[in-house]
């Protein structure tokens, strides 16, 4: 039975990998195991060890610290909440925003905020 705590681990290195735009291959190749074992963390499948998640952190550049963001005390035993990044179309966006440059993402910002406000 997944236990909640890998699985908001799991989901952490899922949104991470995907902000930067890196495959479950090439995370794998960097951490030295094959990419299924990467699918089996994502999933919360399997529990990631300290050392690999070591690993991981210093592969996709974050503190340890970065994959129990989010997770509050108490939440180990009740279900964890979703953020919007399990989107896949809004981290897509998200990570086009940011490859922007930074004028053209204020522009762009600007934009949304107006449609929104229409809305």
């Amino acid at each position: 039975m997944k236990h909640n705590v890998d699985v908001h681990v799991g989901k952490r290195i899922r949104h991470r990998r995907w902000m930067i735009g890196m495959t479950q291959q090439q995370l794998a190749e960097k951490v030295g195991i094959k990419f299924q074992q990467i699918q089996k963390y994502e999933t919360g499948m399997n529990r990631v060890s300290a050392s690999r998640l070591w690993d991981i952190a210093q592969a996709v550049d974050v503190p340890v610290s970065f994959f129990f963001e989010g997770l509050e005390e108490g939440q180990t035993h009740q279900a964890v909440e979703g953020d919007i990044l399990a989107d896949k179309e809004a981290l897509q966006l998200v990570r086009a925003y940011y490859a922007m440059p930074e004028a053209q993402r204020r522009q762009i910002f600007e934009l949304a905020r107006v449609l929104s406000d229409a809305a």
